[in-house]
Protein backbone atom coordinates (compact mmCIF):
# COMPACT_ATOMS: atom_id res chain seq x y z
CA UNK A 1 0.00 0.00 0.00
CA UNK A 2 1.43 3.37 -1.06
CA UNK A 3 1.45 6.03 1.65
CA UNK A 4 2.29 9.66 1.07
CA UNK A 5 3.00 11.76 4.14
CA UNK A 6 0.86 14.91 3.98
CA UNK A 7 1.56 16.25 7.47
CA UNK A 8 4.63 15.55 9.56
CA UNK A 9 4.84 15.97 13.33
CA UNK A 10 6.12 19.56 13.21
CA UNK A 11 3.41 20.61 10.74
CA UNK A 12 0.72 19.04 12.90
CA UNK A 13 2.04 20.86 15.99
CA UNK A 14 1.71 24.14 14.07
CA UNK A 15 -1.79 23.24 12.88
CA UNK A 16 -2.86 22.39 16.43
CA UNK A 17 -1.48 25.72 17.68
CA UNK A 18 -3.31 27.63 14.94
CA UNK A 19 -6.60 25.80 15.59
CA UNK A 20 -6.16 26.49 19.33
CA UNK A 21 -5.69 30.20 18.68
CA UNK A 22 -8.76 30.28 16.42
CA UNK A 23 -10.88 28.49 19.05
CA UNK A 24 -9.67 30.89 21.73
CA UNK A 25 -10.31 33.92 19.52
CA UNK A 26 -13.87 32.81 18.74
CA UNK A 27 -14.53 32.25 22.47
CA UNK A 28 -12.66 35.22 23.90
CA UNK A 29 -15.71 36.42 25.87
CA UNK A 30 -16.35 33.02 27.48
CA UNK A 31 -15.33 31.83 30.96
CA UNK A 32 -15.22 28.19 29.92
CA UNK A 33 -14.96 26.13 26.74
CA UNK A 34 -15.90 22.48 26.41
CA UNK A 35 -13.48 20.69 24.07
CA UNK A 36 -15.18 17.46 22.93
CA UNK A 37 -12.92 15.01 21.11
CA UNK A 38 -14.40 12.15 19.13
CA UNK A 39 -13.19 8.77 20.37
CA UNK A 40 -9.57 7.81 19.78
CA UNK A 41 -7.70 10.16 17.41
CA UNK A 42 -10.16 13.04 17.72
CA UNK A 43 -9.89 12.86 21.51
CA UNK A 44 -6.07 12.85 21.42
CA UNK A 45 -6.11 15.92 19.17
CA UNK A 46 -8.65 17.53 21.53
CA UNK A 47 -6.26 16.89 24.45
CA UNK A 48 -3.42 18.58 22.55
CA UNK A 49 -5.64 21.55 21.66
CA UNK A 50 -6.76 21.85 25.31
CA UNK A 51 -3.13 21.82 26.47
CA UNK A 52 -2.21 24.46 23.89
CA UNK A 53 -5.10 26.75 24.90
CA UNK A 54 -4.12 26.35 28.57
CA UNK A 55 -0.57 27.50 27.76
CA UNK A 56 -1.77 30.76 26.22
CA UNK A 57 -4.93 31.61 28.17
CA UNK A 58 -6.51 31.52 31.60
CA UNK A 59 -9.86 30.39 30.17
CA UNK A 60 -11.22 27.26 31.84
CA UNK A 61 -11.11 24.23 29.52
CA UNK A 62 -13.20 21.14 30.15
CA UNK A 63 -12.19 18.13 28.11
CA UNK A 64 -14.89 15.70 26.98
CA UNK A 65 -14.59 12.36 25.19
CA UNK A 66 -17.31 11.50 22.67
CA UNK A 67 -17.82 7.77 22.19
CA UNK A 68 -19.47 6.99 18.87
CA UNK A 69 -19.59 3.90 16.68
CA UNK A 70 -18.08 5.36 13.49
CA UNK A 71 -19.40 2.48 11.37
CA UNK A 72 -22.92 2.87 12.81
CA UNK A 73 -23.26 6.47 14.04
CA UNK A 74 -26.97 6.00 14.77
CA UNK A 75 -26.05 3.68 17.64
CA UNK A 76 -25.97 5.18 21.15
CA UNK A 77 -23.51 8.00 21.66
CA UNK A 78 -22.06 8.78 25.07
CA UNK A 79 -19.69 11.34 26.52
CA UNK A 80 -17.44 11.58 29.53
CA UNK A 81 -19.44 14.59 30.76
CA UNK A 82 -23.03 14.91 31.91
CA UNK A 83 -25.55 17.12 30.11
CA UNK A 84 -25.34 19.64 32.95
CA UNK A 85 -21.59 20.02 32.41
CA UNK A 86 -22.01 21.61 28.99
CA UNK A 87 -25.37 23.32 29.41
CA UNK A 88 -25.12 27.02 28.45
CA UNK A 89 -21.44 26.57 27.52
CA UNK A 90 -19.46 27.07 24.32
CA UNK A 91 -18.53 23.73 22.81
CA UNK A 92 -16.05 22.64 20.13
CA UNK A 93 -16.37 19.12 18.68
CA UNK A 94 -13.03 17.81 17.35
CA UNK A 95 -12.10 14.91 15.07
CA UNK A 96 -8.98 13.96 13.16
CA UNK A 97 -10.37 13.73 9.60
CA UNK A 98 -13.60 15.08 8.10
CA UNK A 99 -14.40 12.54 5.44
CA UNK A 100 -18.10 12.02 4.67
CA UNK A 101 -19.20 14.12 7.63
CA UNK A 102 -21.32 11.37 9.24
CA UNK A 103 -19.30 10.99 12.46
CA UNK A 104 -19.03 14.73 13.01
CA UNK A 105 -22.70 15.35 12.19
CA UNK A 106 -24.06 12.69 14.54
CA UNK A 107 -21.67 13.82 17.28
CA UNK A 108 -22.88 17.41 16.90
CA UNK A 109 -26.51 16.20 16.92
CA UNK A 110 -25.89 14.55 20.29
CA UNK A 111 -24.96 17.90 21.86
CA UNK A 112 -28.02 19.62 20.41
CA UNK A 113 -30.22 17.73 22.90
CA UNK A 114 -29.44 20.41 25.48
CA UNK A 115 -29.11 24.17 25.44
CA UNK A 116 -25.58 25.31 24.60
CA UNK A 117 -24.21 28.83 23.99
CA UNK A 118 -22.39 27.98 20.78
CA UNK A 119 -21.14 24.97 18.91
CA UNK A 120 -18.16 24.85 16.54
CA UNK A 121 -16.31 22.00 14.88
CA UNK A 122 -12.60 21.43 14.26
CA UNK A 123 -10.67 18.81 12.30
CA UNK A 124 -7.03 18.24 11.56
CA UNK A 125 -7.73 17.32 7.90
CA UNK A 126 -10.84 18.22 5.85
CA UNK A 127 -11.07 15.98 2.78
CA UNK A 128 -13.80 17.98 1.00
CA UNK A 129 -15.91 14.88 0.22
CA UNK A 130 -18.83 15.50 2.53
CA UNK A 131 -22.08 13.60 2.07
CA UNK A 132 -23.71 15.49 4.94
CA UNK A 133 -24.33 19.22 5.40
CA UNK A 134 -21.65 19.85 7.99
CA UNK A 135 -18.46 21.85 7.83
CA UNK A 136 -15.38 22.29 9.94
CA UNK A 137 -15.20 25.75 11.47
CA UNK A 138 -11.51 25.24 12.19
CA UNK A 139 -9.27 22.99 10.11
CA UNK A 140 -5.60 22.29 9.93
CA UNK A 141 -5.48 21.24 6.28
CA UNK A 142 -8.08 21.29 3.53
CA UNK A 143 -7.30 18.58 1.01
CA UNK A 144 -9.10 17.68 -2.21
CA UNK A 145 -8.54 14.00 -2.94
CA UNK A 146 -10.14 11.31 -5.04
CA UNK A 147 -13.03 9.43 -3.47
CA UNK A 148 -10.89 6.27 -3.41
CA UNK A 149 -8.11 7.93 -1.42
CA UNK A 150 -8.08 7.77 2.33
CA UNK A 151 -6.44 10.02 4.90
CA UNK A 152 -4.93 8.17 7.83
CA UNK A 153 -3.79 9.95 10.98
CA UNK A 154 -1.23 7.87 12.86
CA UNK A 155 -0.68 8.67 16.52
CA UNK A 156 1.87 7.07 18.80
CA UNK A 157 3.30 8.20 22.13
CA UNK A 158 5.87 10.50 20.57
CA UNK A 159 4.34 11.88 17.39
CA UNK A 160 1.35 12.40 15.12
CA UNK A 161 1.55 12.15 11.34
CA UNK A 162 -1.01 12.17 8.53
CA UNK A 163 -0.81 10.13 5.35
CA UNK A 164 -2.71 9.95 2.08
CA UNK A 165 -3.32 6.27 1.37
Amino acid sequence: MDKKKILDYQSIKKKIRRISLQILESNIDQDEIIIAGIDLNGFIIAEKISQEISKISEINIKLCEVKIDKKNPLNDISTSLNFEDYQNKSLVVIDDVLNSGATLMYSVKYFLNTKIKSLKTAVLVDRNHKKYPIKADFKGLSLSTSIQSKVEVVIDEKKIEAFLV
